[in-house]
């Protein structure tokens, strides 16, 4: 399950980190994954008509996002935003004839900023649920959960870790769901407490695994996928994947902008353009085989 809230990223922390291990896990990268490919399809013109005036006349469709959550988004290094986030998001507003602008907001001001109309959607690995479907729509695009990693031959088992250490990154669901959770029902048994590192960046947490200041790391499972791919077999994923939420772009509740955006999700998904993407950056599990809102899928809606 993705974070429900996340901090502002520490600069200076993550420069030391990226010095002491260089390229293992670091937000802040020299670029794109090998084979990149900028996939912008061309415009529809069925569902150009679907976009609500306001956006289709200023020729740009603008979204949120906070970096860095590989690889979801987090910036190269010049300082640009990527991710499959921003890669999809691209591709659909290609699909709605719109240019795409980045606005790098702190996490927990992104859906203020939908509310606002400051920006027009969020693309911030947001989990779409009940208590944020009262005030948004949410167009899913990706199935996701919560996976752990640890460094090879430390057996480690998520479901009996009484006593371990578990990096986490802070206010993220497996630091406040999962990790604490699992804690608390160690210390019921009568057994040691988890004891938790929390920081402010996943990166961050997957390099103490990774250089063995805790045991194991717990991440949204993209987050952890794209850690250990990057940690030259330093950590490996560990058990299964729990707790499955889906990935969703927020938008005002009612708009017309989430049928747009679903439609063009759909479009990407039946040309095949949308595996493309999300294979681009290491997703081969948890696409969706249909574009949704609000967890039910639109394909068969449309004429009904």
């Amino acid at each position: 399950m993705r974070s429900r809230y996340r901090a502002p990223w520490l600069v200076a922390v993550m420069v030391a980190i990226t010095t002491l291990v260089s390229g293992c896990v670091t937000n802040v990268e020299g670029g794109l994954p090998d084979g990149w490919q900028d996939i912008r399809p061309a415009a529809v013109p069925e569902i150009q008509a679907m976009v609500p005036k306001e956006i289709a006349d200023r020729g740009k469709i603008v979204i949120g996002t906070n970096p860095p959550f590989a690889p979801a988004e987090f910036k190269d290094s010049q300082g640009n935003i990527i991710g499959f986030d921003i890669d999809l998001a691209r591709a659909v507003a290609s699909v709605m004839g719109l240019e795409l602008e980045v606005k790098d907001q702190d996490f927990s001001l992104i859906l203020p900023a939908v509310s606002a109309g400051t920006v027009d959607f969020g693309a911030s690995g947001f989990t779409d649920n009940e208590e944020r479907r009262k005030n948004y729509d949410f167009v899913d695009y990706l199935n996701a959960g919560i996976q752990w990693a640890s460094q090879p031959g430390n057996s480690v088992d998520p479901n009996n870790a009484c006593g371990l250490t578990v990096a986490v990154q802070r206010t993220t669901v497996s630091d406040t769901d999962d990790v604490a959770g699992r804690s608390e029902e160690c210390v019921a048994a009568g057994k040691e407490p988890i004891e938790k590192l929390a920081y402010d960046a996943s990166d961050a947490a997957a390099t103490a695994a990774i250089l063995g200041r805790a045991d194991a790391f717990s991440a949204d499972s993209p987050v952890t996928a794209w850690a250990v791919e990057r940690s030259d077999g330093r950590i490996e994923l560990i058990g299964e994947i729990f707790d499955a939420a889906y990935y969703g772009w927020p938008v005002k509740k009612n708009s017309g902008l989430g049928p747009a955006l679903a439609a063009a999700l759909q479009h990407l998904i039946e040309t095949g353009e949308y595996a493309r993407i999300m294979k681009q950056w290491g997703l081969e599990d948890g696409l969706v085989e249909s574009a949704m809102i609000n967890g039910e899928s639109i394909v068969g809606k449309e004429n009904s």
